[in-house]
C-alpha cells in the first residue's frame, strides 16, 4: 500500500509541473495514438473468421499477440508491432560482439551510437518486410473450419486467388512493414520527449490492452463455475515476488579520502555503490520472446509442409523444448546485457579519479575484478529469478488444467516496466524540485543585496 501511495504521489506531483505535465501527456497521446491502430484491420482480411481461429486453436503466435495487444489476431496495420526492431537490435548488438568495425561504433560515444541506430533502423525494414511476407502467405492460406465442417477462407472473395491474393500479398507486406516503421517512430518519439522508454512502453501498452479480455475471460470462467479467485491468488503472489526482487540490490561500500581545505576537513564519507540483483531488467525476456518467435514465423512462410509446422509445433509455449531453450536464452541475455551496461573497467576508473574506493580493494585493476565478480555472482540468482518467473506460470497453467490470460513473462514485463518508469519520473521529479530550490534561492539573494 506504501509502495501504491509513493506512485499515486509522485504522479500527482508531476502533473503540478508544467513540463512533466507536457511529457506525461505526450506519453500518453502516443500510446492512444499506438492503441487506435492496433484496432485496424488491412483489407482484404474477414476479421470474425480471423478471430474465430485464435479462439478455437491452440495456435504459435499466442504469445506475440498479446506483446501487440491482440493486433495480431485482428490481422491490424500494427499486426507486427515492435518485435522487428527488437530483433534488429538484437542482432546488431551480437554482431558487435564479433565484427570489429561495430565494436569500434559503439565505443565511439553519441556519434557511434547515432550510426548504429540508423543500421538498426534499415534493418529492422528488411525484417518487417521478411516477416509481413510470411505473414501475408499464411494469412492467404488459413481456413477456419465452421460448425458444418467447411472450410472458410480467412480472405475475402476477391482475395483469395489468382492475381487477388499476390495483391493481398504484396499489400499486407507493405502495410505491416509501414505499420512496425511508424510503431517504432512512436517510441523513439516518446524516448525523445515524453517519459520512460518508449520501446518498452510500446509493449507495455499492447500487453495492457488485452485486460478487457481478461476481465471478460474470468467472467465466463465464473459462469462455469470455475473459481477465478484461485488464479487471481497467483497472479498477486507473482506480482508481490517480481516487486520484491526488482527492489533488491547488493551495495558495495564506497569510502572516499579526507582532504583538509583551509581549517576544514572534506571527505571521508561512506557510501555505496548499488548493483540490481535483476541487473538487466526486463529487456532479457523481451530479448528472448523475439528469439522464440522465429520458428513460428518461418512456419507461417511454409503451411503446407509438415515437417515445419511439426518443428514450430515444438515451440509452443508450455512445451518442454519452448521452456528448456527459452530459460536458456534468458540466462545468457542476462549476462550479455550486463556486460554491456556494466563496464567494471570504466567504473573503477571513474572511482579512481574522484579519489573514491572500495575498503580493503586497490584501486585500479583490482576494483575492477572485484566489481565484476560481484556483477557474475549477482547476475545468476538475477537470471534464474528472469527463467523462473517467465517459464514456472506456464507449466502451473498445465498442471491445475487452467487458463491463465496473462503469463509470467506478461506480468514481469508490465511490472518491470511500470517501476522502471516510476524511477525515472521521480528522478526527474528531485532534479525540477532541486532546480526550483535553487531558482527561489537566487531571487531571495538579488531581494537581499
Amino acid at each position: 500500500m506504501e509502495a501504491l501511495k509513493k506512485a499515486i504521489d509522485a504522479f500527482v506531483n508531476a502533473f503540478k509541473i508544467e513540463d512533466l505535465r507536457k511529457k506525461l501527456l505526450f506519453t500518453l497521446g502516443i500510446l492512444i495514438i499506438y492503441r487506435i491502430g492496433a484496432h485496424i484491420t488491412i483489407p482484404g482480411v474477414n476479421s470474425a473468421v480471423l478471430a474465430e481461429f485464435f479462439r478455437n486453436s491452440n495456435n504459435l503466435f499466442g504469445l506475440y499477440d498479446s506483446f501487440t495487444g491482440g493486433a495480431f489476431a485482428k490481422a491490424t496495420v500494427f499486426a507486427l508491432g515492435i518485435m522487428p526492431y527488437i530483433s534488429a537490435s538484437i542482432i546488431i548488438q551480437l554482431m558487435g560482439s564479433v565484427i570489429p568495425a561495430i565494436q569500434m561504433l559503439q565505443k565511439e560515444g553519441q556519434e557511434g551510437r547515432a550510426r548504429l541506430n540508423q543500421y538498426t533502423r534499415y534493418f529492422t525494414v528488411a525484417l518487417a518486410a521478411l516477416q509481413g511476407w510470411g505473414i501475408s502467405v499464411w494469412l492467404s492460406s488459413l481456413k477456419v473450419t465452421t460448425a458444418t465442417g467447411t472450410g472458410v477462407s480467412v480472405l475475402a472473395d476477391d482475395f483469395s486467388s489468382g492475381l487477388g491474393n499476390i495483391g493481398f500479398r504484396l499489400l499486407a507486406t507493405l502495410t505491416f512493414t509501414a505499420g512496425t516503421i511508424f510503431v517504432m517512430y512512436l517510441g523513439e518519439q516518446i524516448t525523445s520527449h515524453g517519459v520512460g522508454n518508449g520501446i518498452s512502453l510500446i509493449i507495455f501498452a499492447g500487453i495492457v490492452g488485452g485486460f478487457p479480455r481478461a476481465v471478460l475471460a474470468e467472467l465466463e470462467m465464473l459462469k462455469e463455475g470455475i473459481q477465478p479467485i484461485f488464479i487471481l491468488a497467483v497472479v498477486v503472489v507473482i506480482i508481490g515476488f517480481i516487486v520484491f526482487v526488482e527492489q533488491a540490490n547488493r551495495r558495495i561500500p564506497l569510502q572516499s579520502p579526507r582532504r583538509t581545505i583551509g581549517n576544514k576537513v572534506m571527505g571521508g564519507q561512506s557510501s555505496y555503490l548499488p548493483f540490481k540483483v535483476n541487473t538487466a531488467g526486463v529487456i532479457p525476456v523481451i530479448f528472448a520472446s523475439c528469439i522464440m518467435f522465429i520458428p513460428a514465423m518461418i512456419a507461417s512462410w511454409f503451411p503446407n509442409v509438415s515437417a515445419m509446422q511439426a518443428f514450430a509445433a515444438a515451440f509452443i509455449p508450455g512445451h518442454i523444448t519452448y521452456s528448456v531453450i527459452y530459460g536458456l536464452l534468458i540466462i545468457f541475455f542476462t549476462y550479455f546485457y550486463t556486460a554491456i551496461q556494466y563496464n567494471p573497467n570504466d567504473i573503477a576508473e571513474n572511482l579512481k579519479r574522484s579519489g573514491g574506493f572500495i575498503p580493503g580493494i586497490r584501486p585500479g585493476k583490482k576494483t575492477a575484478e572485484y566489481i565484476d565478480y560481484i556483477l557474475t555472482r549477482i547476475s545468476l540468482p538475477g537470471s534464474l529469478f528472469l527463467a523462473l518467473i517467465s517459464v514456472g506460470p506456464l507449466h502451473l497453467k498445465d498442471a491445475l488444467n487452467m487458463s491463465f490470460y496473462i503469463g509470467g513473462t506478461s506480468v514481469l514485463i508490465v511490472v518491470g516496466v511500470a517501476l522502471d518508469t516510476l524511477r525515472q519520473l521521480e528522478a526527474q521529479l528531485h532534479t525540477k524540485n532541486y532546480e526550483g530550490f535553487l531558482k527561489h534561492g537566487r531571487i531571495r539573494g538579488r531581494m537581499a543585496s
